[in-house]
């Protein structure tokens, strides 16, 4: 497992990796005991976003202990949720390879946005001719009672949160902090510019957007110290169980491992053997049981006519082997 103790600029150092959830405040909670929350914090982010309300509790309790001396640097992808929470900083460090993405929330898996343009496009067609319903009637059926209010509330909570993040963030103290901000959540929330949720957003088109952005490559000695940390944790990552990784320069880590959650303080070195589920113990010996001799049956001298039907073996697979010199077996 890496240690962010590698990266010394600001101060704490901070690494997580896969989907954002409710667990992850608490290793926040765990990874940032004993900091010196004066220094301010640089947050290695790579993760594929997740749960908006985790989400926003994550950005408040980052701001709740470093306020605004937070700069996130994306050693890869740092998508949904994880752009959200880079919006909350006062400076993103991305390099060539560096993606954010959009921010618009899914439901079951389909964005909010489409399901709310489906609808308004199923309604227009029926209103247009009232035989369309018969098109539409199979979609519409999917539709669960609450879904269009849900949807509708879920974009409202992102557009909030967005504008939030920046304004206190990337965009405090600018004279048109409320315009750009606006103007750059409405082009990360929209559908119908990014066609899927996945898209990688790169820095030259978000630094054209108006988002504040330092190239990683300007300072060597960051970009190898970031990488380095990064390929460790993939590293462990591919080789391991560890599903999640949240670790301070301290060497304090929250890991997640498939079926485990641990929270441990480690020794500063490379690479971490983690912990293991045991392996179930082996069943007990059989005692053999007596045999109670039988009589074996006579059998009778095969007919004449079976030994003209049957093709005669040549020889037994038992007689190749004890006539090899290499093995030898015991009649």
């Amino acid at each position: 497992m890496y240690h962010s103790g590698w990266l010394q600029k600001t101060g704490p150092e901070y690494f997580s990796s896969v989907q954002i959830n409710d667990e992850d405040k608490h290793g926040f909670m765990a990874a940032f005991a004993g900091l010196d929350f004066n220094k301010g914090l640089d947050l290695v982010l790579h993760t594929p976003g997740g749960d908006v309300a985790a989400t926003e509790s994550i950005i408040e309790y980052i701001r709740s202990k470093f306020g605004r001396d937070v700069r996130v640097i994306v050693p890869q992808i740092s998508m949904s949720g994880g752009t959200m929470i880079a919006l909350a900083a006062t400076d993103i460090v991305m390099g060539l390879h560096s993606n954010l993405g959009p921010i618009d929330p899914q439901i079951g898996g389909r964005p909010a946005i489409a399901i709310l343009a489906e609808f308004d496009k199923a309604r227009n067609d029926i209103v247009a001719d009232p035989k369309n319903a018969l098109l539409w009637q199979p979609i519409l059926q999917q539709y669960t009672p609450t879904l269009l209010s849900f949807a509708d509330q879920a974009i409202k909570w992102t557009r909030e949160i967005g504008l939030k993040a920046l304004r206190e963030g990337l965009f405090f103290g600018d004279a048109d902090a409320d315009q750009k901000a606006t103007d750059l959540v409405e082009f990360l929330i929209s559908h119908d510019l990014h066609r899927a949720h996945g898209r990688h957003l790169h820095r030259g088109e978000l630094s054209q957007r108006g988002l504040k952005i330092t190239e990683l490559e300007t300072d060597p000695n960051l970009q190898d110290a970031v990488l380095s940390v990064h390929h460790a944790c993939m590293l462990t990552v591919g080789n391991s169980g560890a599903a999640k990784l949240i670790e301070n320069h301290l060497g304090i880590a929250h890991v997640k491992v498939v079926g485990q959650q641990l929270q441990f303080q480690m020794p500063m070195q490379m690479p971490m053997q983690l912990p293991m589920p045991p392996e179930p113990a082996a069943p007990a010996p059989i005692s053999p049981q007596p045999e109670t001799p039988t009589q074996p049956p006579t059998a009778s001298p095969p007919s004449e006519a079976g030994r003209s039907v049957l093709p005669k073996r040549k020889h037994k697979f038992g007689d190749s082997v004890r006539k090899s010199k290499k093995y030898k077996i015991s009649d």
